[in-house]
């Protein structure tokens, strides 16, 4: 039974042996199969079949001398080694590894560095995408995006073979500067902020219609920033940022519960008027409806301006009003224009008044001048032209030298009442006073001595006290000043702050006699203009704060065209 047992076991042992050669010989023959359907490109007829011929011995050589294939494998072993060796012992970077889409392989890390921040500060721009639209390409840098290129190579170097044969993508090591980029995206929120459109109308078939309100839109930086913050590496990879974007919903959606108002108010052209107080000058625009309906809105509870396109109505104006006769330069104030017309549109009404501004100005020193003559040559009092420039000592002026002169508006401070107009002439002594134009009453006045002048200009009417004190170095003695009295006083301007001229009526000094022994005609005050008190009260009534106070001189000329009719009549008759 063992004998026939260890037989069958010889028996299966050289059936396996028989086909495994069996299987060898298939194989083989497989190869010389395809080594003979072997062609080199480009080659045919006797060249490429010998060729192909050493091709199929070298080959079966291969396969059949494993004593060969041992060599073989030890050089490449060896190659291979050698290969890992050189990148080890000199520093470089194996192949095969990518950063920023640059490849790093074979690279120091200085090169590889110096390669990262090139790539870095010429080749990498951000799309900007506001609603998936782009809106702009920047720097990484102007995203406060900062590339610590040295950290990026050494991560390279030691990513080892890890890119053979796939090649493997190193993420670069990015930090984010916050108040930069915060500093960044607020400072493009103009050029994405659209505003909301409210509803309003607009013409059809010269039909006035209805049209909807529209959202609008805003970058919202806090949302944006936190995108930023989050995934740096991905932005930087993608080239791209969303930006976060917030809606504007408009105030009405609907402007049909206002169209008959409309259809009322653009039923006529608008007038919008400027006033000019220091000239005593009306600008008149008007507006066709076709304009005036583009400017108008619905609001929650009647109609509106829109002020984006008021706006730009008014900038426009300013620009066509130009410098006064006097060179003296004028403007709109938007936030005034604005006011006024919302006001008047908002009542139905079809005018609007706004009072045209004056920006600062300068003066070339001419031969002659000395500070005070400045002062009264531009009509403006000292310590506003002092205040004007800081630091310069106004003793110490030169011809040619340019001082700064305030806007006019500063001695204006109030409404302008533009229907009264007070006129002083300091030559003559006379004051006259008009109303819608005409002249309304006028009589003889008392200004400023030489020692303590009235100023020349054009100001207003400031306050109003019955009963107010006053006093001066003249009053004083032993260590004691008295005051004196002044009925009716109105505040005009400020010789220093806090220290005032102004109208007034008698003066009572302190010691019971009246300055000028209570006549008028020729200057007795120490700066104020004094009537009469029975006409002091009279212009005390009628003049309320706001009313336009010109006073002129040979120094300082009439700016108005009532200032030129008073210095052209001469004195007149009657004046008391």
């Amino acid at each position: 039974m063992d004998a026939f047992d260890s037989q069958r076991k010889r028996i299966h042992r050289a059936r396996q042996r028989r086909m495994a050669r069996q299987r060898r010989r298939a194989i083989a023959e497989e190869r010389l199969s395809v080594l003979s359907r072997f062609q080199i490109p480009g080659l045919s007829g006797e060249v490429g079949e010998r060729l192909s011929l050493i091709a199929r011995d070298t080959w079966w050589h291969l396969t059949h001398n494993w004593r060969l294939l041992q060599i073989i494998g030890a050089i490449v072993v060896t190659i291979a080694v050698i290969f890992v060796a050189s990148h080890l012992f000199s520093g470089q970077i194996f192949p095969n590894v990518w950063s920023l889409g640059q490849h790093l392989g074979d690279m120091t890390i200085d090169e590889a560095e110096s390669l990262l921040l090139s790539t870095w500060y010429n080749d990498i721009q951000i799309s900007l995408i506001a609603e998936g639209t782009e809106l702009i390409t920047v720097s990484p840098a102007d995203l406060g995006l900062q590339l610590d290129a040295r950290q990026t190579a050494e991560a390279a170097r030691a990513a080892g073979l890890s890119g053979i044969p796939f090649g493997t993508t190193i993420e670069p090591i990015v930090t984010l500067d916050f108040a930069t980029a915060q500093g960044y995206l607020l400072s493009i929120t103009e050029s994405v902020y659209r505003p909301p459109f409210e509803a309003g109308f607009t013409w059809q078939d010269n039909q006035l219609v209805a049209v909807d309100g529209v959202a609008g839109q805003a970058l919202d930086v806090a949302l944006t920033m936190e995108r930023l913050t989050q995934d740096p590496i991905g932005i930087i990879l993608s080239r791209r940022l969303d930006l976060s974007i917030s809606s504007l919903p408009p105030n009405v959606v609907d402007s049909s519960n206002f169209l008959s108002d409309a259809m009322a108010l653009v039923s006529q052209p608008f007038q919008f008027i400027g006033y000019d107080p220091v000239i005593n000058e009306y600008l008149h625009w008007s507006i066709p409806p076709q304009d005036l309906t583009r400017w108008i809105a619905a609001g929650p509870t009647s109609l509106t301006l829109r002020d984006d396109v008021f706006n730009d109505y008014v900038e426009m104006l300013s620009e066509q009003i130009g410098p006064n006769p006097f060179g003296d330069e004028r403007f709109l104030n938007p936030t005034e224009a604005y006011e006024a017309v919302h006001e008047a549109i908002r009542d139905g009404l079809h005018e609007a008044t706004v009072r045209i501004r004056y920006m600062p100005g300068q003066y070339t020193v001419q031969s002659g001048d000395v500070a005070f003559a400045i002062a009264r040559k531009t009509g403006l009092p000292f310590y506003l032209i002092e205040t004007a420039n800081p630091g310069r000592d106004m003793n110490s002026l030169f011809v040619g030298d340019t001082i700064h002169l305030p806007s006019r508006d500063e001695v204006m401070p109030e409404d302008v009442v533009p229907n009264k107009r007070i006129i002083v002439n300091l030559d003559t002594q006379m004051l006259y006073a008009f109303e819608d134009g005409q002249l309304l009453f006028y009589w003889k006045i008392s200004s400023g001595v030489n020692q303590a002048p009235t100023s020349p200009g054009i100001f207003q009417i400031l306050t109003h006290e019955p009963v107010a004190y006053g006093s001066s170095y003249s009053l004083c003695q032993n260590d004691i000043c008295g005051q004196w009295v002044m009925n009716w006083f109105m505040g005009i301007y400020e010789v220093t702050p806090g220290l005032m001229n102004g109208f007034h009526g008698a003066v009572s000094l302190p010691n019971g006699a009246y300055l000028g022994g209570g006549t008028v005609g020729q200057p007795y005050t120490f700066g104020c203009i004094m009537s009469r008190d029975e006409q002091g009260k009279l212009l005390y009534d009628w003049a309320e704060t706001g009313t336009v106070v010109e006073i002129i001189s040979r120094e300082f000329q009439p700016m108005s065209d009532l200032g030129r009719w008073v210095l052209e009549q001469g004195p007149m008759e009657g004046a008391a």
